[in-house]
């Protein structure tokens, strides 16, 4: 399966932000799945298996309960499809970062906050 067709279900990519987060159990996963999608024990089990058969997801045992992590293999093959495709975003990205850094200083020069070196003072 692409990893797009993975990332493409919107109850998989709600795994994986649950799962950004930190470790998870099993159990904590399926019952917010449940609550916000209105899904099967049975039909998140399988979300889960797609993820783990498909790089997003590792699952370690821990007693009697299973605790899923974000892999980040499949992540890395996202990121090399995206490659040529950044330069259609990243001059803007840098641009706003620019602007925000720009704001900032605005700000504390207007709060008198700005250390003043040799050069600003001649």
């Amino acid at each position: 399966m692409h990893a797009f067709d993975v990332l493409g279900d919107p109850v998989r990519r709600r795994i994986l932000e649950l799962l950004a987060e930190g470790e998870q159990t099993s159990g904590a996963v399926t019952a917010i799945i449940r609550a916000e999608f209105g899904i099967t024990q049975p039909a998140v089990s399988q979300h889960l298996r797609v993820l783990r058969d498909n790089g997003f997801a590792t699952v370690r045992p821990d007693g009697a309960r299973r605790l899923y992590a974000v892999d980040d293999t499949a992540f890395r093959q996202v990121d090399d499809w995206l490659a040529p495709f950044r330069r259609f975003w990243a001059p803007h990205l840098a641009a706003m970062a620019t602007e925000v850094a720009r704001g900032k200083r605005l700000r504390r020069l207007a709060a008198g906050d700005e250390p003043t070196d040799a050069r600003s003072t001649r």
